[in-house]
């Protein structure tokens, strides 16, 4: 089962369109959304929240439409800013949000509240960047969603957070029925913990795959720009030319180049590498 399905969901907005777009989430996984900032993952999922409403296409969440506004009860949304009123605590947001959700807990809440170490009574506004990640999670995980949309969580967030943040994710997914999609630029955060990655740039999508394929068939070749003729420079997604040499982006076999093992390098691609490489060609 997918818990979110768009099937060829199109959107003009001013200086920037999505196009023919159609993407699956399987249910139970951690998706992983990539694209480079304005490629259109923000306007994706505001699409996918009902926030915008798509010019053409189909948006289906838990196989109903994602218009249904009791699905809002099953989903938790972390954005990359904290939209609570700023000079409020999180006991004042509490109050305000938790009889919003039907499946409020407070035994989950106090939990979370405390394991982030957060203040409950001071103000919003003088929260670092980090505490008010914390305290979207907060909100966010207390009526236990079953499908939890992260958009660009982590920017600007210190390493630290960051890796106690993927941690958590890690602890949530214990539940087989809960989901993550997880939009970022930042793709480190995502060779570890994603299942699937999804792949858009410029408003349409370039991939979509699973982490196990990706670990498989997409390598690094590194070596000498000497060796760089048209046949095997048309095996390549992209290349990087240098004065030291070339650095590609295979997609398939990498025993293709066992004949150049003492001449070549071969690496796993990372999902850094893959956007970097099917963003910029060759160069």
């Amino acid at each position: 089962m997918n818990t979110v399905e768009l099937n060829h969901v199109s959107k003009e907005l001013k200086g920037f369109s999505l196009k023919d777009l159609s993407i699956k989430v399987p249910q139970g996984y951690i998706t992983g959304f990539i694209g480079p900032n304005g490629s259109g993952k923000s306007t994706t999922i505001h699409m996918i929240m009902d926030i915008l409403k798509p010019d053409q296409g189909e948006i289906k969440l838990f196989d109903s439409p994602n218009t249904e506004a009791q699905l809002k009860q099953k989903i938790g949304f972390v954005y990359d800013e904290l939209y609570m009123y700023e000079n409020f605590t999180i006991k004042k947001m509490k109050a305000f949000i938790a009889p919003l959700y039907d499946g409020w807990d407070d035994q989950l809440f106090n939990k979370y509240l405390h394991e982030f170490d957060l203040p409950f009574r001071k103000k919003l506004k003088h929260f670092s960047k980090g505490m008010k990640m914390k305290c979207s999670l907060l909100f966010a995980l207390a009526h236990n969603p079953e499908f939890i949309i992260m958009d660009e969580p982590t920017a600007g967030l210190d390493p630290i957070f960051r890796r106690e943040l993927i941690d958590l994710l890690q602890e949530l997914m214990v539940d087989e029925k809960r989901t993550i999609f997880f939009s970022t630029h930042t793709t480190t955060d995502l060779d570890h913990i994603a299942d699937y990655i999804v792949f858009i740039n410029k408003g349409e999508i370039v991939m979509q795959k699973s982490m196990a394929d990706i670990q498989e068939y997409f390598h690094i070749i590194k070596g000498r720009s000497d060796m760089l003729d048209q046949d095997m420079r048309s095996l390549f997604l992209g290349v990087r030319e240098t004065a030291q040499g070339f650095t590609a982006l295979l997609e398939g076999d990498s025993s293709l180049f066992d004949e150049f093992k003492n001449d070549v390098i071969i690496e796993k691609a990372t999902l850094e590498d893959i956007m970097y490489f099917k963003t910029k060609g060759s160069n």
